[in-house]
């Protein structure tokens, strides 16, 4: 498929932009303090449908929820807010709800897997993740992993909800609850939610970045025995973070040094292909070969 050039309408810095399931339409988070939600076609223009406004900062993320809780986005801004917006009417949007639990800027949103119900997971800079579940009556209970990185959380993610080794193992097994965020601290921590409390789940910090992780993205993994996660760093480098089986410990392995702060990683919704954007401009998908070693499969022209 060529590259398509969208114009989102922004008129400053776009900081995030996020597909909804089905791959039709788009949404923006700028430093202008507004969402845009974009139309794009398979092959026709794309077409701008609604502008969101009601964060006071520069708005760092945006993320769709799965479809079967209707037609949801959350956002999270430098003002400290995260706000839960909901489409009534087609292409209108109204606040559904806004949690202002954060002292300060909130630097990354995460929807967990739909299995776990709507649930939110937010990273802060006053160090703080909240996890926010809907309740059905349409209100929302929040839990708070205080100080989980008490410099600052940059980035959060949830883990696949299919417990590692399903697949090869037997019964029925209840989903997974886990996050892994990324911190100011430099490190990377996996927090298990055990009997209603988040608890980290690695010991010691998983630590091989020299500054800030920027990212943290868990692999799908498909029920596999192997759990996989990639951060990325301020540092210039890329590391694959993998688990053999659930209770070992994490292995660390650097993808490469870019040379160049790296900002964000994302994974294929089949968990075999890496992309990841650093700060030279360029967009590149990494893939892991038969030997364990990890390829540079492509560069996407900016």
């Amino acid at each position: 498929m060529p590259a398509q050039k969208i114009e989102t309408g922004h008129n400053d810095t776009v900081h995030d932009v996020s597909m909804d399931y089905y791959r039709k339409r788009m949404a923006t988070a700028s430093s202008d303090n507004t969402i845009k939600i974009v139309g794009v076609g398979d092959n026709s223009a794309s077409q701008h449908l609604a502008s969101l406004s009601g964060h006071s900062g520069p708005v760092w993320q945006v993320a769709w929820a799965h479809p079967k809780f209707g037609s949801i986005l959350a956002s999270c801004s430098y003002d400290g807010k995260v706000i839960i917006w909901k489409e009534g009417n087609q292409n209108e949007w109204t606040q559904a709800h806004v949690f202002s639990d954060h002292k300060s800027s909130v630097n990354s949103i995460s929807w967990a897997p739909h299995e776990l119900g709507l649930c939110l997971a937010c990273a802060s800079s006053d160090g703080n993740i909240s996890v926010h579940n809907a309740r059905s009556d349409g209100g929302w209970d929040t839990k708070k992993i205080d100080q989980a990185h008490p410099v600052g959380v940059t980035s959060v993610s949830w883990a696949p909800s299919m417990s590692p080794g399903a697949i090869v193992g037997s019964g029925v097994l209840e989903p997974v609850q886990k996050l892994a965020s990324g911190g100011c601290d430099n490190t990377v921590k996996v927090w298990k939610l055990y009997n209603g409390i988040w608890k980290m789940d690695c010991f010691p910090a998983l630590q091989m970045h020299s500054n800030w992780v920027r990212d943290v993205a868990w692999a799908p993994n498909l029920g596999l025995p192997k759990s996989t996660m990639a951060s990325a760093s301020e540092d210039g480098t890329v590391v694959i973070w993998t688990m053999a089986k659930e209770g070992n410990q994490w292995d660390g392995k650097v993808l490469k040094d870019f040379q160049n702060p790296v900002w964000r990683v994302s994974w294929s919704l089949t968990g075999n292909l890496l992309a990841v954007a650093a700060g030279d401009n360029n967009v590149t998908l990494w893939k892991e070969a038969i030997d364990g070693e990890w390829q540079e499969v492509s560069t996407v022209d900016q």
